[in-house]
């Protein structure tokens, strides 16, 4: 049996810097984090065992002073407000390419005013708050077809995306827009190649395996995607949280009837996915079938 950690696998660029950020902040003492740092339970408790403390908007509007880290996904506006009324000092972990999108949206909303500024993304999400936080919340945010309901079809159409989403699926999109706006439609491919360019490298890595143990954190919505596209090349794909979720039996069941001699694992994860989490996971596989192989 062989045991192989995707090498594409792991923290993006802007997850990776904010981490480091605010592992530098903490040896100057407190700090806040709005939010978790990443949609990863076990990476979010190492840095709170570090001492970083994660709030929420309401205790953001309280606190008086203090130093606040903003994550990479970014911030509307209103946030940067809120601290400096507070005086509270903040570091800004934006990633690049989100402040980039960021700037772009705030410059189309000011140059037409009259025109609806469109995001292909997902309703709620940290980073698509705070690009609509860019337009004093008129943009519009659409998820599938089902939502272009929203759209008036009269008015110029400036359409961008979450960094995040799937290249395919913003053309879909920005197609199905052409067939029913009459007006003007720009669009803006601005998803981060970093991300995109990982579905098909994932993917051959999947293929390449007997079964593949999916790492994730739940309230991930990269790690889902991106589980989905894993899944879709190898059927024999489990999603796992921590090293706890992983059985022998899960693992007997995702490989069939591939005898554990030869088999070929694959760990591998999403955007959010610490690496020292990939090898637990991997110490983890180890361990329940040397001690299967002893029974």
């Amino acid at each position: 049996m062989t045991v192989t950690i995707d090498a594409e696998s792991g923290f993006c660029f802007g997850v990776t810097s904010a981490i480091r950020k605010a592992e530098e902040e903490l040896q100057n003492g407190q700090l806040f984090c709005l939010g978790d740092i990443v949609h990863n339970g076990q990476e979010v408790e190492r840095l709170e065992r570090l001492g970083l403390e994660t709030i929420d908007y309401e205790r953001l509007r309280e606190l008086r002073g203090g130093r606040v880290l903003l994550r990479a996904h970014g911030e509307p506006p209103s946030t940067y407000d809120i601290a400096r009324r507070n005086g509270v000092e903040v570091i800004d972990a934006s990633c690049p390419v989100v402040k980039k999108l960021q700037d772009r949206i705030r410059e189309t909303y000011r140059l037409h005013p009259e025109a609806q500024i469109v995001i292909f993304g997902k309703p709620g999400h940290a980073e698509v708050i705070g690009l609509q936080g860019q337009t004093g919340n008129t943009a519009i945010v659409v998820e599938s077809e089902a939502d272009l309901d929203k759209l008036e079809p009269a008015r110029d159409v400036y359409l961008f995306s979450q960094t995040t989403m799937s290249v395919e699926a913003f053309r879909r999109i920005a197609e199905a827009i052409r067939g029913r706006v009459h007006g003007l439609l720009e669009y803006h491919d601005t998803i981060c190649r970093n991300v995109a360019n990982r579905v098909e490298k994932l993917q051959a890595f999947a293929r390449a395996q007997d079964l593949v143990v999916f790492v994730g954190g739940e309230k991930s919505s990269n790690a889902k995607v991106l589980f989905g596209h894993c899944r879709n090349a190898n059927s024999g794909t489990i999603f796992v949280s921590s090293p706890e979720e992983i059985t022998c039996k899960r693992l007997q069941q995702a490989a069939g009837s591939v005898p554990p001699e030869t088999m070929k694992i694959g760990i591998c994860g999403a955007t959010s996915t610490p690496l020292w989490l990939m090898e637990e996971c991997k110490k983890r596989i180890e361990q329940v079938w040397n001690t299967k192989s002893r029974q």
